[in-house]
C-alpha cells in the first residue's frame, strides 16, 4: 500500500503589509491624477517592484470646500501559503491635509487591531502595522504623491473589512492587540509554507511576557500542552504563555535576551524527548527521536533489559511511554525525562546559570505526569 503525501504548492504570495502599501499608493495616484488607476507599481520591502491589481478605486476631488480624499483596496493572495488572512481587502482611504505640508499620517481603520500592551515595538493604543511595513505604506505614499506633498500632508487609514474575524484565528489578542488584525512582513514576499511568522510571533509572545512584571515565560508545545500548563501554573495571566511549538531555541534566545528570570517547558514524551537528546529545533523533519536515550531512562528506573530493547528498536518515544505505563513505571519515566530535559538544557555551554527551567509533563490526554525543575546552584 502506497502511503499517501500532500503535495505542496510553491507559488509565493504577498503580506498583509505589501498589499497596504499597494492600495494607499493607488489611492494617492488617483489623488494625484483625478482616478484610480486599475493596477499599481508598488516597491516591496526587499526591493521588488510588483504590480498588484487595484480593486474599487475611487477618488472625491471635485469640492473645494472639503479635503481630496481617495479610496482603493488590494486583494492579499497569500500564495500557496495557508495564511488565515488570504483573500482579505487591504484597504486604503487617503485624505488630504490641507497647510501640512510633507506630512505623512498613518492611521488603523477597522479590521486593523489596536496596539494594548507594551512590548510589541509599537505605541500602546496605535494600529497594529509594524515597522516595516509601516515605513513601506509611507515610501510608497511619498513617492506617488510627492507633487501633493509639497504643499498638503496625507492621512492614510489602512483597514480589512473582515479583519475581526480572522484575527480570531491569530493569536494577537494573547499579545494585546485587539479588534483585528497585524499589518506585517518584513520582505513583502509570503513564502509557502514559511516558518519565519510563526517564530516571528514565538519571539513577539516572549517580548510581551517579559513586559508583565512575573519574571517568567511559560513556552508549551502547542494547544493541548498550553492548557495542562496554564491549570498548573494558574496565577499567571495569559500572555505569559506562549506557543513555541518547534522553535524553542528562538524562545529560550529570546528569554535571555528579555532578561526573564524563569523559563517554563510544558510538554509530552515525543517534543521532550527531542529536547533532552539537544535539539532545540524539534520539527519531525529535523531530526528522529532517540528512543536509544528512552531506553537508558527506562534501564535507569528498572525496566527489564528485553523491554529496554524493545524501546530501543521502536520508532516513536509514545511506544515507550505506553510500555511504562504497562509496567506502572509511567511516573518515575517520566519524572526521569523531565530530569533528563534540565540537565541538557541548563548545561555550562546552553542556559546554564540564565535562568530557572521548570519542566512539566503531561500525558496525550493533558494529564499530568511529572515535573522536574534546575537546582538553585544551576541559576547563579
Amino acid at each position: 500500500m502506497m502511503e499517501k503525501t500532500v503535495r505542496r504548492g510553491t507559488r509565493t504570495g504577498f503580506t498583509t503589509g505589501a498589499c497596504s502599501a499597494a492600495a494607499a499608493a493607488a489611492a494617492v495616484q488617483g489623488l494625484v491624477h483625478g482616478a484610480v488607476p486599475d493596477a499599481v507599481d508598488c516597491l516591496l520591502p526587499n526591493g521588488d517592484t510588483v504590480r498588484f491589481a487595484v480593486n474599487d478605486g475611487r477618488c472625491d476631488v471635485s469640492n473645494p470646500e472639503a479635503p481630496a480624499t481617495a479610496h482603493a483596496m488590494v486583494i492579499k493572495d497569500a500564495g500557496d501559503d495557508p495564511d488565515c488572512t488570504d483573500k482579505a481587502h487591504l484597504t486604503a482611504d487617503v485624505r488630504v491635509l490641507p497647510g501640512e505640508a510633507g506630512v505623512v499620517r498613518l492611521c488603523g481603520g477597522f479590521g486593523v487591531g489596536t496596539v494594548t500592551m507594551a512590548g510589541l515595538g509599537l505605541e500602546v493604543g496605535g494600529p497594529a502595522i509594524n515597522p516595516v511595513p509601516r515605513r513601506n505604506i509611507e515610501d510608497n505614499v511619498r513617492a506617488a504623491g510627492a507633487p501633493l506633498l509639497a504643499h498638503a500632508g496625507l492621512e492614510v487609514t489602512i483597514s480589512v473589512p473582515q479583519g475581526v474575524e480572522m484575527a480570531r484565528k491569530t493569536l494577537n489578542a494573547r499579545l494585546g492587540i485587539l479588534g483585528g488584525i497585524s499589518i506585517l512582513g518584513t520582505t513583502g514576499i509570503v513564502k509557502p509554507y514559511s516558518t519565519s511568522a510563526y517564530r516571528a510571533s514565538v519571539v513577539q509572545g516572549v517580548q510581551v511576557a517579559a513586559t508583565l512584571g512575573h519574571g517568567v515565560v511559560v513556552l508549551t508545545t502547542g494547544g493541548r500542552t498550553e492548557q495542562f500548563a496554564m491549570k498548573e501554573r494558574a496565577a499567571l495571566p495569559p500572555a505569559c504563555f506562549v506557543q513555541m511549538g518547534d522553535f524553542l531555541r528562538y524562545a529560550l534566545d529570546e528569554a535571555v535576551a528579555q532578561g526573564l528570570t524563569e523559563v517554563v517547558i510544558g510538554g509530552m514524551v515525543g517534543k521532550l524527548t527531542k529536547i533532552a537528546q539537544g535539539e532545540t529545533i524539534t520539527h519531525a523533519n529535523r531530526a528522529e527521536v532517540d528512543t536509544e536515550l528512552l531506553a537508558q531512562l527506562a534501564a535507569r528506573i528498572g525496566a527489564p533489559p528485553e523491554m529496554c530493547a524493545e524501546i530501543a528498536a521502536a520508532e516513536t518515544a509514545r511506544f515507550a511511554a505506553e510500555r511504562m505505563q504497562a509496567l506502572g513505571l509511567a511516573t518515575a519515566f517520566h519524572e526521569a525525562l523531565a530530569q533528563a530535559v534540565v540537565r541538557t538544557l541548563m548545561a555550562p555551554d546552553r542556559y546554564g546559570g540564565q535562568f530557572r527551567l521548570q519542566v512539566l509533563v503531561c500525558d496525550f490526554d493533558g494529564i499530568k505526569m511529572a515535573e522536574a525543575a534546575s537546582s538553585t546552584s544551576e541559576t547563579t
